[in-house]
């Protein structure tokens, strides 16, 4: 981590206070249908159950009058304009990822600052200047076209690539020449949550029925199946692999080893645990072997070395560890361990310079680096620069890599890896201009939650700020899927640890930040859990005298959309302002649409039995609001997309409709902002994230009674 140095301006004079009053709000009327479902003698009232039907003209009125709303509120903050230009100016720096090698060339991304998609980029060698391969800004105009995925061919001939329209989570496949940059005629429909495997002449994915028509974002995905596809032949021949048609909501992934030898396939039914077969495909008479029963533990696989198949586990390891298993004899009993469980986590591994293995820890919540041999004997422990999250790019084929390393005041800085010395030394690293990081610190904290569980947190700001109750903060949270959040560079962050304010994330159960443990702590019945480190996390900095409920603001997206709702109908008296991002609102439906039926890992499902249906109603977001006399909510902006296919935006539209209409006498506003042509989150182009960040934090400032006068006078500078 870089030196703190004195931040020479005393912080009163970046931002300064001026409440706003209160705006009356007239919230659009919803339409209600008498619909309800019984569970288990519970009638549960489901009275927006329409805005399900993504295709209904009602809706689409509705979400007119919602964004119009929306939008001449956010129209009446006078520094809006102001922050998008100062989020412009913070976002315009080369960003590039480390190279990787494939079939004798390295390939690498590249964002020249304000491109709305990086271009991948290709050369024979380091030496050599690199050349465009791939600029996904040219598969649209507006940028909503984006890469969703990409893999190259074995004999480096060919890049596979998938892209996705306006975010949804549908792919299409394409291939192109590398040598001549030009694309064949090879298309593939309708695949979803799929690789490219290449194998000879050809790869392997996986594609689910096409739907019907009208209702592509929102159907049940059912049915997954592997094929594999012939360079140069139709979608219509492409051969079936691998199905389950008794268990049609499971899916699959599908790995190859280094050397072509054996084919992997990872069959899924949930978000944890998974089935594998492999296959040896030098035997043309072989059949596919199943490695495990059940769907109870994790498997990764890591390759297949000196006649080994290697997985990462955590089967009886709740902080994972590396097997070792012989496809001639595959049984239980046989399998062996590499690297055993350890008392922090095994996040990764991967398999350099032939025969050295690199493991990629977790130590409180931060990257530990330990390499080995092949057989486990431990060589040497790799120093990383500075603490923070760190991603490998290595190979079999190579005895040198790529590091990138990066945290909440370090933005991504790439170095080259020598395997054998274990030496680090720097290849790249972004300019920032406009901003001194040096006058940042990031702190990891450790706060009890409220069954004495110590939970770590990490708190940003700059130097020599004062503990007073009254700074601004960001509280950020997501606690489930065995997600862990690992500290990352922002520069769109910058813009509110300039003006004072200061960030935090807290690692709450749910996540994987200290293995399959601290996971199934924040599942099922014990999601609760979740919210109440949540809400200790806010208690913390309260009583740390970081900051007081009028100045704090919340966010979480997808499953931290569900935090974000439930903690705001369990404590509304902690937060100023909260932000439920693609969340998913309706616990009692989620199920029912596109792959949300594989949640039931981490959720569970209402349907299971009573007493799961009475703990999963005790705390879905809609379902919980109340409103009595005396009882505020915080200024919220929920935040959805009309191609999320993931979590469906009809979570958020039924969500905001109840709270409109439950507390249409609230104080703070209560809207909704719909984003068009854009999904869950992914390859959302620059230009809307910097639109959709200028309107969270204008509306963060604006009910908090905050103008942060340092970037709106560097926004007007540049403007000059």
């Amino acid at each position: 981590m870089k030196r703190i140095i004195i931040f020479i301006f005393p912080l009163l004079f970046l931002f300064s206070c001026s409440k706003q009053e209160p705006m009356k709000l007239n919230y659009p009327t919803a339409k209600k249908v008498d619909s309800s479902t019984n569970f288990f003698g519970t009638i549960v009232k489901d009275p927006f159950r329409w805005m399900e039907n993504e295709n209904d003209p009602d809706l689409k009125k509705w979400i007119e009058q919602e964004n119009e709303l929306t939008q001449n509120y956010l129209s009446q903050i006078p520094y809006r304009h102001d922050l998008f230009v100062r989020l412009k100016q913070l976002y315009n720096y080369e960003r590039r990822s480390a190279p990787w090698y494939k079939g004798g060339r390295f390939f690498f991304f590249l964002n020249n600052g304000l491109q709305n998609q990086s271009v991948l980029y290709v050369q024979n060698s380091l030496e050599e200047e690199p050349h465009e391969l791939l600029d996904p800004n040219k598969f649209s105009t507006d940028g909503t076209v984006a890469l969703s995925t990409l893999a190259v061919s074995d004999d480096g001939k060919y890049l596979g690539y998938a892209i996705s329209r306006s975010g949804s989570d549908w792919q299409e496949i394409y291939v192109r020449n590398i040598e001549t940059g030009t694309d064949l005629g090879d298309t593939i429909k309708w695949a979803k949550f799929s690789g490219i495997t290449w194998y000879k002449d050809g790869f392997f994915y996986s594609r689910y029925p096409e739907p019907e028509k009208g209702k592509e974002l929102t159907t049940q995905n059912l049915n997954q199946k592997v094929y594999y596809h012939k360079i140069g032949t139709p979608q219509t021949e492409d051969k079936l692999i691998f199905e389950n048609p008794k268990e049609p909501q499971n899916g699959f992934g599908v790995d190859i080893s280094h050397d072509g030898h054996y084919l992997i396939i990872s069959e899924w039914h949930g978000t944890s645990g998974n089935r594998i077969y492999f296959k040896d495909l030098a035997d043309p008479n072989a059949e596919f072997v199943q490695l495990n029963k059940n769907f109870e533990f994790d498997f990764g696989f890591v390759d297949y070395v000196d006649g080994k198949l290697l997985f990462i586990t955590n089967f009886n390891a709740p902080n994972y560890k590396l097997i070792a298993v012989d496809p001639s004899s595959p049984e239980i009993v046989n399998w062996v361990d590499i690297l055993p469980e350890k008392d922090f986590v095994l996040r990764s591994v991967a398999i350099a310079d032939k025969d050295k293995i690199i493991a990629h820890y977790l130590k409180d919540v931060v990257s530990y680096i330990d390499i080995f041999d092949i057989n486990g004997k431990h060589l040497y422990h790799l120093d990383l620069p500075a603490p923070g999250s760190a991603s490998l790019s290595v190979s079999p084929d190579l005895d040198f890599g790529f590091l990138t390393l990066t945290s909440y005041t370090y933005p991504g800085t790439i170095f080259k890896y020598d395997i054998a010395s274990g030496k680090l030394e720097k290849y790249w690293e972004p300019t920032i201009k406009g901003i001194n990081l040096d006058d940042y610190v990031t702190e990891e904290k450790f706060y009890t939650s409220f069954d004495g569980t110590k939970v770590p947190i990490f708190i940003v700001h700059k130097k020599g700020i004062k503990l007073n109750g009254k700074n601004p903060t960001w509280l950020y949270g997501y606690g489930g899927f065995n997600i862990s959040l690992t500290p990352r560079f922002s520069s769109v962050r910058m813009l509110w640890l300039e003006n004072g304010g200061i960030f935090a994330v807290a690692n709450i159960r749910g996540g994987g930040e200290y293995g399959e443990a601290w996971h199934k702590a924040g599942t099922k019945l014990h999601k609760k859990n979740v919210f109440r480190d949540f809400i200790a996390a806010a208690e913390y900095l309260i009583n740390e005298n970081y900051t007081s409920p009028d100045y704090l603001v919340i966010q979480g997206g997808s499953n931290g959309g569900l935090l974000v709702g439930a903690v705001m109908n369990m404590r509304p008296d902690l937060f100023k302002v909260a932000f439920p991002q693609v969340g998913v609102m309706d616990m009692l439906r989620y199920y029912k649409f596109t792959i949300g039926r594989a949640w039931a890992s981490d959720y569970g499902l209402p349907t299971e039995s009573k007493e799961m249906f009475e703990y999963i109603y005790s705390y879905s977001p809609l379902h919980n609001i109340r409103c009595e006399k005396g009882r505020v909510y915080p200024a919220t902006m929920v935040m959805t997309a009309d191609h999320d296919d993931r979590v469906v935006p009809a979570h958020s539209f039924k969500y905001i409709a109840t709270l409109q209409e439950k507390c249409k006498d609230n104080p703070n506003p209560l809207l909704i902002r719909i984003e068009t042509k854009a999904g869950h989150g992914a390859g959302k182009p620059t230009e809307k994230i910097l639109e959709e960040w200028a309107d969270i934090y204008s509306f963060a400032y604006w009910n908090i009674g905050i103008t942060p006068k340092h970037s709106i006078k560097l926004a007007k500078q540049a403007e000059e």
